[in-house]
């Protein structure tokens, strides 16, 4: 898939890996809705990338405010990329010290990062299938999961539980979407310097990346995008998770 002149979206775009694939995106001639939540840095972050992008609030989860960003997306041209960096964690043991893991709790793991996933997969498909196709193909659908999928630790249930969703969903979406041209890819990134680890202190993220075998440090936000941006030029891939990790492989804790 070109990136120059084409429309992407990027939910998740205002901070961290979404930011980082934004500017990114920008930079190779892209026009760029970044989604994010109200009242965030949405419209700051718009006007620092420049004229190329613009900032559309909505809540990945909520079928009419989807709408309305994609409706953006396509106020600018035929939407073919969109890369979903949009995302929860926490951290809560099945049964911990004040009781049962709470149900709502993990319910809006799963809803967040799974549902709210599928929500942009199928609504952004469905905009792309309308396309012409350009060097046939017609879209590219990025997802981001995490290797908690396969190496979730503990008070990770929910986490996990809706990381590995978003990698099985994987290769069905890539297999429904073939016949409209639309590629489907999942990320799994390892443990990466984003504002998730925030509240770690400086020497405690060290410690983190000191765990990574090769490069022994945390992964930069640019590294992922440069990936994203890869896997939407790169026609093979598709109906597959790519592990970023350095070769890290987390332990139970």
């Amino acid at each position: 898939m070109q990136i120059a002149e084409s429309v992407a979206l990027v939910a998740g775009g205002t901070s961290g890996l979404g930011l980082a694939t934004a500017r990114r995106l920008v930079a190779a001639g892209a026009r760029v809705v970044i989604v994010g939540r109200p009242g965030g840095r949405g419209p700051q972050v718009a006007r620092e990338l420049g004229d190329r992008a613009v900032f559309a609030a909505a809540d990945i989860t909520g079928e009419a405010e989807l709408a309305g960003a994609l409706d953006v997306a396509e106020a600018l041209g035929p939407l073919r990329v969109v890369v979903n960096c949009a995302g929860a964690t926490n951290a809560v043991k099945i049964v911990g010290k004040t009781g049962p893991y709470p149900l709502a709790e993990f319910q809006r793991m799963v809803t967040v990062n799974l549902v709210g996933a599928f929500n942009l997969l199928r609504l952004a498909a469905d905009r792309m299938s309308r396309n012409a196709e350009v060097d046939g193909e017609r879209g590219v659908v990025v997802h981001t999961a995490s290797i908690a999928a396969f190496d979730g630790q503990v008070g990770q249930a929910g986490y996990a539980a809706a990381k590995s969703g978003l990698v099985g969903l994987t290769l069905p979406a890539a297999r429904d979407l073939a016949p409209l041209k639309i590629r489907v890819v999942t990320v799994a990134p390892g443990v990466f310097d984003t504002p998730m680890l925030s509240a770690l202190s400086a020497e405690a993220k060290s410690s983190v990346g000191d765990q990574v075998p090769h490069p022994a440090r945390l992964g930069d936000p640019d590294e992922f995008a440069a990936l994203a941006l890869h896997i939407v030029a790169n026609p093979m891939l598709n109906g597959e998770t790519i592990r970023i990790d350095g070769a890290m492989r987390m332990g139970p804790r």
